[in-house]
């Protein structure tokens, strides 16, 4: 569910802290991926055919990701927070949370399928203590990728400084960043009530006051700038404030996620042959499909890297070399400069 209408509310009122821009704007960039939200959209696009939907579609995007010279870095929900599988009984955001507690203590034939997938693309892969959104978010303060790549606006409540969304390859698609430095600086807000915000506006973890909308929720903390405060002069027959509201442990979950520390980052050329037998043996993917996916990516890969020299050469851009793609990350400071998001997934991506 993410966080109800922030999306409309920054759109309305901070316009100023999004920017749009093309995916070939990221070559070279590092971008964290909550792999839930990756795998949760495929099994949406194709439900009737289980999962060999998101495995071939994590297969194709990730690809697609790699010849646009883009770093991707794939992060796993850990152990769900006990609020999160206590919001409203029945959701199936709650289903979804209790089934992947389930995977930590043993994981399915299906998620094994999606690591080890990914580790034959050469794609590193985090696992995170807790929500892997809030990880996404930690990569991205401390300078160890560049954004966080997903559907979910939860990142930003979780102190993620950039968003991008929808982010795919689709002609004259438009990729959608937010930056949340230029997103509280319009709103004249802190995190601490930016944070309160996104509550009143509901979140994942606990129930909201009923009633609010975003343009008022955005009024009460403008001016009261606590829900502590807003409780105190909202109108209860309006505004009913839920009954052992744990807005507090929201705050906090947001605020004080478990952090932990991540290995270093590694990327390595995809294994075609290891690619072929996983994929085509033992999950029964046609051959052709794969064969040609990989021949695509080798001369989309080189197409891109050669506009790049030409247009360094012209006095445009910038080239990415080889021996920088592929190579260790270190830290490096945070780029203050806003970034972007983009469309829908569709069902071609996973069968092209």
């Amino acid at each position: 569910m993410g966080i109800t209408k922030l999306a409309d509310l920054i759109r309305e009122d901070a316009p100023g802290a999004v920017s749009h821009k093309d995916i070939s704007d990221y070559a070279g960039k590092v971008i964290a991926l909550d792999a839930s939200i990756v795998l949760n959209q495929f099994r949406a696009a194709v439900p009737s055919l289980g999962f060999l939907s998101p495995l071939t579609g994590v297969f194709f995007r990730t690809l697609t990701f790699l010849e646009h010279d883009i770093k991707p870095v794939f992060v796993f929900d850990g152990k769900p927070p006990w609020e999160k599988r206590a919001v409203v009984s029945g959701t199936m955001r709650l289903d979804l949370w209790l089934i992947l507690a389930l995977l930590i203590q043993d994981p399915s034939s299906q998620t094994k399928d999606c690591l080890h997938l990914l580790k034959l693309l050469g794609v590193p892969i985090i696992q995170a203590p807790g929500e892997g959104e809030a990880l996404c978010a930690q990569l991205v303060r401390d300078g160890t990728v560049d954004a966080v790549a997903s559907e979910d606006m939860d990142t930003l409540p979780f102190g993620g400084n950039v968003l991008i969304r929808q982010l795919n390859a689709k002609k004259d698609s438009d990729v959608i960043e937010y930056s949340l430095p230029k997103l509280l600086g319009i709103l004249k807000i802190s995190h601490e009530e930016f944070v309160d915000l996104c509550i009143l506006l509901g979140c994942d973890f606990c129930d909201k006051i009923a009633g609010l909308g975003p343009k008022r929720a955005l009024s009460l903390i403008r001016e009261h700038r606590t829900i502590e405060n807003v409780v105190l002069h909202v109108n209860r027959r309006t505004h009913p404030v839920p009954h052992f509201w744990k807005y507090k442990d929201a705050r906090k979950l947001f605020l004080n996620a478990p952090q932990t520390v991540v290995p270093e980052l590694v990327w390595t050329e995809p294994d075609e042959e290891a690619l072929v037998e996983f994929l085509c043996r033992a999950k029964h993917v046609k051959e052709h499909r794969v064969r040609s996916r990989m021949e695509k990516f080798r001369q989309m890969r080189e197409k891109k890297r050669k506009d790049r020299e030409d247009e360094k050469a012209a006095g445009h851009g910038r080239q990415t070399r080889m021996e920088d793609f592929f190579r260790v990350t270190r830290k490096r400071q945070q780029q203050s400069a806003a970034m972007k998001e983009n469309s829908v997934i569709s069902v071609s991506e996973a069968f092209p």
